[in-house]
């Protein structure tokens, strides 16, 4: 059946609020699954470790407006962390699992947090090690007392686990001191939580400058999340996969928030491993599946891929960075996601902004656009000049206002009031255009659109039309600064395995194709794409890379 949305388009629900409400409508329905660890929590169950937490956080001393930062894979307890410091008006502040010991200090600085939470590494790198190194008085100070001189409002470090790290708390520790705290303390806290409170800070992925903190409240997130989950046709017997990082506004905002706004159970991967993510789809019946565009590459283009079974699948996510055309047609088509969607946004507008529909009834309309506005939004095209609405067909910058506009940059504000102007607009930072329908398109970022001689190349129609060239995986297209054009088109293009095209093969693709000045001049074939840890490209590395092998442009 489909979705009923509710009459108020913004709620005034906390995310405790929604969890409660899970609780009460389906306490016995899975919550959480874990398939390669075989971890499985009701509603009821997982209400009950939440509460746990957050009482052991509170009987440590952590106190409303605290920031409890998570520096960690998608670990169970990431998300009962999650709802535990909203329970209790703290702010979740995620870390990026990709961060090393350069961007933890200056995460530590700048957001002036009080609590560290950490698992002990990824790969070959200490989280743990990391922590001693830039806070060396964990070693040396009791524990419950501790002050670090290099970051004073630091107070407590928390290892995501059951072992032992002197100066550190442990998880079930944590979880023990939960008995000191009554239930009227407890029922007061969470009382004292409003909806316009910071539930989240997020830093921004930081590929231009440094890193910024998004403040994100109860109701952007709770808004934001329920009308993606409408738009997807959830309700509590949907299944859904979450395979990007929890640390990403995918993850914690498009995947938990929508989830648990309709109760739909999370089936979690800790990383995101083709296979594993396959196996979680079969296992556990999952009817939605979320991914950038190469994790979807990668499951299709795997040997295994023909061996599972994806019936029980419908819709699902796939954003982060631009959908070629031809990937979503073949999801569609080889995953059994007829009602997949597409979601563009920005973690400053907690992140959707525009959605396809689950029950689209173009294909057109699903493939090459990025949807209408969510619900209750006002998303324009702005005029990069005068900053008036452009009209339909007209190339401009993607901006929205509404229940979804983030709060404030943490301590930045002057950068947050470059991003919100006095019009109340977010300011995206991306090009887009508006059809007669309201459907949206994005076409480049500013900074990316390749300007050769007068004309305006926008990078993504490019990249687009080489999609569908016999041979071509993925492919990315950057512009080369150049002394007579100001800049030229390069192609970053990545084999299909087997493939053996060579630059003249691209170059014949593209002859009385597409306009000969957006033929790309430059051609490199390469294994990779540059991506952050939530799996984004990084165009302005690949940019460098080509200002280092074609200097003389």
């Amino acid at each position: 059946m489909p979705c009923i949305p509710r009459e108020n388009i913004v709620s005034d629900e906390r995310l405790g609020d929604l969890l409660d409400k899970c609780i009460d409508g389906h306490p016995d329905n899975d919550a959480l699954v874990y398939v390669d660890r075989d971890l499985r929590l009701s509603w009821r169950e997982f209400g009950t470790e939440v509460d746990r937490i957050a009482k052991g956080l509170l009987a440590m001393g952590v106190q409303k407006g605290e920031k409890v930062a998570v520096w960690a894979t998608n670990v169970p307890d990431w998300i009962t962390l999650m709802f535990a410091t909203a329970r209790i008006g703290a702010i979740l502040l995620t870390i990026n699992t990709n961060y090393r010991s350069a961007e933890l200090d200056y995460v530590l600085r700048q957001s002036d947090m009080e609590n560290l939470v950490l698992i002990d590494g990824v790969r070959d790198f200490s989280y743990v090690d990391a922590v001693y190194d830039l806070v060396p008085e964990l070693r040396e100070q009791p524990r419950d007392g501790f002050r670090s001189e290099r970051y004073p409002h630091l107070k407590r470090a928390i290892f995501l686990g059951p072992e032992k790290h002197r100066g550190m708390y442990s998880m079930n520790e944590v979880k023990s001191m939960s008995s000191a705290v009554d239930d009227i303390e407890y029922r007061q806290a969470k009382d004292a939580v409003d909806v316009n409170d910071v539930a989240m800070m997020q830093y921004t992925s930081g590929t231009t400058g440094f890193p910024k903190g998004v403040m994100l409240t109860h109701s952007n997130i709770v808004n934001d999340g329920y009308w993606i989950g409408v738009n997807m046709n959830y309700d509590s017997d949907d299944r859904l996969c979450i395979t990007v990082p929890l640390f990403h506004c995918f993850g914690c905002v498009l995947g938990v928030m929508a989830a648990i706004n309709h109760c739909v159970t999370m089936v979690l991967c800790e990383v995101f491993d083709p296979v594993k993510v396959m196996t979680s789809v079969e296992t556990e019946r999952c009817t939605s599946l979320y991914g950038v565009p190469t994790m979807f590459i990668s499951m299709m283009e795997h040997k295994l891929f023909n061996k599972f079974d994806f019936s029980s699948l419908r819709t699902g996510i796939m954003a982060g960075s631009p959908c070629p055309i031809k990937t979503m047609q073949e999801v569609v088509e080889r995953m059994n996601m007829a009602e997949i969607t597409i979601v563009y946004g920005l973690t400053e507008s907690s992140p959707g902004m525009t959605q396809t529909r689950w029950n689209e009834s173009s294909l057109e309309k699903k493939c090459s656009t990025v949807g209408p506005a969510l619900q209750g939004i006002e998303t324009e095209i702005l005029d990069t000049e005068t900053g008036e609405i452009c009209p339909p067909g007209k190339i401009g910058e993607f901006c929205c206002r509404g229940y979804n506009v983030m709060k404030g940059y943490y301590k930045m504000p002057e950068e947050t009031s470059k991003v919100i102007d006095r019009n109340g607009w977010l300011h995206s930072g991306d090009l887009g255009v508006k059809d007669e329908d309201g459907y949206f398109r994005v076409t480049g970022r500013i900074k990316d659109m390749i300007l050769r001689g007068g004309e305006n190349i926008y990078p993504k129609e490019v990249e687009d039309f080489l999609y569908h060239m016999p041979g071509v995986r993925d492919v990315q297209v950057v512009g080369v600064p150049s002394e007579k054009y100001g800049e030229q088109p390069c192609a970053f293009i990545v084999k299909k395995d087997g493939a053996d095209i060579i630059e003249q093969d691209v170059l014949d693709f593209c002859k009385g194709r597409i306009a000969w000045y957006k033929t790309p001049k430059y051609i490199a074939f390469v294994e990779e794409f540059p991506l952050t840890a939530s799996g984004k490209i990084m165009k302005f590395k690949l940019r460098e890379t080509a200002r280092e092998l074609w200097p003389d442009a």
